[in-house]
């Protein structure tokens, strides 16, 4: 039986190995489906679920998630990107998240000079503040295209819709986003 995650987070602070198992017995599967989405590699995917153990053991303390999921989640996606990066800088093959980026670019630019990485969190405020203005299920579709990095088809089956369905909402979405974001200023 799993524990709850209070009392998971409560292990980790008192610096109980037993963390790691709970962690792994309760979210091991939702931090690979992350990883996977990510990286396409399943090999790949599991090495960075390892890595996020470590992860979590060193940033509990300090930190005290409220939300675990979320956490755990968030901790995965950073990790696969970070493979990611590595992995595109030595050419090898993209995956889903390269597909990922390219629906992407046309409303969110991809700059490295500085003057992007301080609007960033401008952009992020920005994102946030329209996936709020989303339906609730455009808003799912959504996230889990581009944050969790699901292939369309795997969207289609979690909603029950047929592909076109899928893509025709996120091309929607994104025209939404690229309005939103002119308005803000930011494009």
């Amino acid at each position: 039986m799993c524990m709850e995650d209070g009392q998971i987070v409560e292990l980790y602070w008192q610096r109980e190995e037993a963390a790691v198992w709970q962690t792994q017995e309760k979210y091991g599967a939702l931090c690979l489906s992350v990883a996977v989405g990510v990286l396409s590699d399943r090999a790949d995917a599991e090495e960075c679920v390892n890595d996020l153990y470590i992860a979590a053991w060193n940033a509990m303390p300090p930190h005290r998630p409220g939300n675990l999921a979320a956490f755990l989640a968030t901790l995965t996606r950073r990790i696969a990107l970070k493979r990611l990066r590595m992995q595109t800088a030595a050419k090898r093959n993209g995956g889903e998240a390269a597909l990922v980026w390219e629906e992407l670019s046309e409303c969110v630019a991809g700059a490295d000079d500085t003057r992007q990485a301080v609007e960033a969190r401008e952009l992020a405020r920005s994102v946030n503040a329209f996936l709020a203005t989303l339906r609730h299920k455009e808003r799912r579709v959504f996230l889990c295209r581009y944050w969790y990095f699901d292939s369309v088809g795997d969207i289609a089956r979690r909603f029950g819709w047929g592909e076109s369905r899928v893509k025709m909402t996120l091309k929607r979405t994104r025209e939404k986003l690229m309005r939103y974001l002119k308005e803000e200023g930011l494009l």
